[in-house]
């Protein structure tokens, strides 16, 4: 039996320093500076990428967004959105052109200055086994109690927080396992809204919750994304409702953009993408009608 552990645990450690020494691909620049102060000015200045040389995934992409608009990005599976917006934080690098915020390259910006301004909310937000407060104060070194509840309350997740058997001080399981997941994806957006980014991500954050919780995350991303830069990768109807402007992606290129009285006589793509979602919503209501 020692024997057995003690080859495990040597093919566990090389592998740790296996991940412990790959390189870094993204990296601070020598000369890299903290990023200037402004509101979330973002601009995509003619960017391509390829995850694979002479295979493009983003191509041309000419995009500014003003600082404070949200913006949808729309498209099939594999137009690109995903990519377009982990260029941002610097998740990756563009391959041509170039990505500025408040007028600055992301690539002359220190990481984590860069990335203290930026919050992300994915699909699958992952939670420490820890606390709940812990888990919403992840991002902030210090941060109080009044600001972790604040943080709560705008992302509607306080009511059900102080109904845990220990309220805040409550210990949740590896990746939130005793949470439902509408619950975890509210931790997600308190923990993006406590560290007071001047650009959000939300990166599908409603696909996998019911119409109910849906509505409760919502009310939560409405509060969050006040007065902030918004970049939201949506494919529910209700999601895109959110923005204040549409941007259609098709093969990595921007195919469309405008608002939904635009898109939908202009956007063949956007409109077959709109019309798919009525189908969908109608039928979500036809299978809670027949459950009812």
């Amino acid at each position: 039996m020692w024997i057995g552990q003690a080859q495990r645990a040597t093919a566990s450690g090389e592998r740790i320093f296996q991940v412990m020494d790959e390189p870094e691909e993204v990296k601070d620049a020598k000369e890299a500076v903290e990023l200037p102060p402004g509101d979330g000015l973002v601009h995509f200045h003619n960017v391509s990428f390829a995850y694979v040389e002479g295979r493009p995934v983003l191509e041309g992409i000419e995009l500014p967004i003003e600082a404070g608009l949200t913006i949808a990005l729309i498209g099939h599976t594999g137009s690109g959105k995903t990519t377009l917006a982990s260029l941002v934080p610097r998740f990756y690098d563009a391959t041509e052109g170039r990505v500025t915020i408040d007028g600055a390259d992301v690539r002359d910006v220190q990481l984590a200055s860069l990335r203290s301004q930026i919050g992300v909310i994915s699909q699958d937000p992952f939670l420490f086994s820890d606390t709940v407060r812990e888990n919403i104060a992840f991002g902030v070194t210090g941060a109080t109690d009044e600001e972790v509840e604040q943080a709560a309350r705008l992302a509607q997740a306080h009511e059900f927080i102080a109904k845990l058997p220990d309220g805040y001080d409550t210990v949740i399981g590896e990746r939130g396992i005793t949470l439902s997941g509408g619950q975890r994806q509210r931790i997600a957006i308190a923990r993006a809204l406590i560290v007071d980014p001047r650009i959000l991500i939300l990166d599908d954050a409603t696909a996998s919750v019911d119409a109910t919780t849906e509505a409760h995350i919502r009310l939560g991303l409405r509060e969050v994304m006040k007065g902030r830069t918004t970049l939201i990768i949506a494919h529910r109807l209700s999601t895109i409702a959110l923005a204040d402007e549409l941007v259609v992606l098709e093969r990595g290129r921007i195919a469309a953009r405008g608002v939904h009285d635009e898109l939908i006589g202009t956007s063949p793509v956007y409109r077959e993408i709109y019309e798919h979602g009525l189908l969908e919503h109608e039928l979500i209501e036809q299978v809670e009608a027949a459950a009812s």
